[in-house]
């Protein structure tokens, strides 16, 4: 079995897919119908974990060259979904995925 070297390509093949995950599953989705549907809520957030926890692996030659994302925002939703779990902010996750996201998307898909 071959092993795939973790570089920058492994970690920003792993966001792409966490993003696209993301972005397919709410397209056209308004915040209240996210609101009611518990595990699409529990996925995201799970892919938000994973698209954080696999940033912070990028070399620090990749984030000088992508300053335009807010690392540390990035690394913030991750720890306030994983210690403050009880008391996320949907309208916030939601707003994230509207207006973040697409943004995002454009970093780690070229």
């Amino acid at each position: 079995m071959l092993v795939k070297e973790k570089n920058d390509q492994y970690f920003v093949e792993k966001i792409a897919k966490d993003i696209d995950f993301i972005i397919k599953h709410t397209q056209g989705m308004t915040k209240e119908a996210l609101e009611i549907n518990e595990v699409l809520i529990d996925s995201i957030l799970f892919r938000f974990i994973q698209i954080s926890e696999s940033m912070k692996r990028l070399s620090d030659d990749f984030r000088i060259r992508h300053a335009e994302i807010s690392w540390v925002s990035v690394i913030g939703l991750r720890n306030k979904i994983v210690h403050d779990y009880g008391d996320i902010r949907l309208d916030v996750i939601y707003q994230t995925i509207q207006m973040d996201l697409p943004k995002l998307k454009e970093v780690f898909h070229f």
